[in-house]
């Protein structure tokens, strides 16, 4: 009888110690599943540099500069313009309007006037 209680003790001990084993390592893992929710993924960092250009891009569009030459890229903020405008005057336009997007921190304007013909 001894043994049995013995054998019952110990096994019940074991099933203590492998529950709290199986429920120690999810505590944590909910920890660094928050902690990786607060760092956006690559993905969703493109996305939103996509976006940014795009929103760039319809802004200078509505504004009245011509885009067909005009590249954007968005990187956290950071907006650069490039390509080519016919007007020399569309260059400081492009930036004042890029400026006043929303979500935008710096401009980079590298534009340069195209030529007639090209």
């Amino acid at each position: 009888m001894n043994a049995i209680k013995t054998l019952k003790l110990a096994c019940t001990a074991l099933i203590l110690v492998v529950v709290s084993v199986n429920a120690w390592p999810q505590a944590s893992d909910a920890t660094a599943g928050a902690s990786a929710t607060q760092t956006p993924s690559k993905k969703t960092v493109r996305k939103a540099n996509r976006a940014l250009s795009r929103k760039v891009l319809t802004a200078l569009s509505k504004g009245g500069v011509d885009t067909v030459g005009i590249n954007v890229l968005a990187k956290g903020g950071a907006v650069t313009l490039t390509g080519s405008v016919t007007d020399p005057s569309e260059i400081d336009k492009a930036a004042s309007i890029a400026k006043g997007v929303s979500g935008v921190t710096s401009v980079k304007n590298s534009l340069t006037v195209r030529e007639g013909g090209q």
